[in-house]
């Protein structure tokens, strides 16, 4: 019985750096795409409308990736380990990443950021102010390779049923910084 605990204990001292590291990375990632996409956007006083929302969950990555990846000399030689990553069925949300992002720094950025909303949230404020200039920014599941060095993620913008966009963002972590290195596959309705 010792036995088993002790395994348990060591699983989870091997695994929890690993989880912490990648959800390390996936806020220096989210802050990068925020700084980008949000640096025109005014910060959120009482009363503003803010017209740029960011959604709480992860998108999953789907049959998609593979396009990006034919389109792609670089992706290519690294097919293998980012078609592993091709999950559809995840449920997961960005809480973590935010709460390293914004606990206690960048604080500008969040006041402009403010909380992520759900689809329905989304739609409900959309309803309510009936303007046709506010977006909800949707960020899939980074998928890293490389030796963890590398991501692609996709960033889509949703309006309505028209006037959508999006791109997979293909970013590079040199000296620890991540960068983004290319925009892929981009697209617009």
């Amino acid at each position: 019985m010792k036995h088993y605990y002790l395994k348990i204990l060591l699983a989870f001292l091997l695994i929890s750096p690993v989880a912490l590291a990648q959800e390390t990375d996936n806020a220096a990632i989210l802050k990068i795409i925020f700084s980008k996409y949000y640096k025109e956007e005014k910060v959120i006083a009482k009363g503003r409308l803010q017209l740029l929302s960011f959604y709480c969950k992860k998108a999953p990555n789907n049959e998609e990736v593979l396009e990006v990846i034919s389109k792609s000399d670089f992706l290519k030689k690294n097919a293998a380990e980012i078609k592993k990553q091709i999950i559809i069925g995840i449920d997961e949300d960005w809480s973590a990443a935010y709460n390293i992002l914004f606990d206690n720094q960048n604080q500008y950025l969040k006041s402009k950021v403010n909380n992520c909303l759900s689809l329905e949230e989304f739609q409900s404020a959309y309803a309510q102010h009936g303007e046709n200039n506010q977006r909800l920014m949707i960020i899939s599941k980074p998928i890293y390779f490389g030796g963890g060095n590398n991501a692609l993620v996709k960033v889509a913008f949703y309006r309505s049923i028209e006037h959508n966009n999006g791109s997979y963002l293909l970013l590079e972590k040199v000296n620890g910084i991540w960068t983004i290195k290319d925009y892929l596959n981009k697209w617009a309705t």
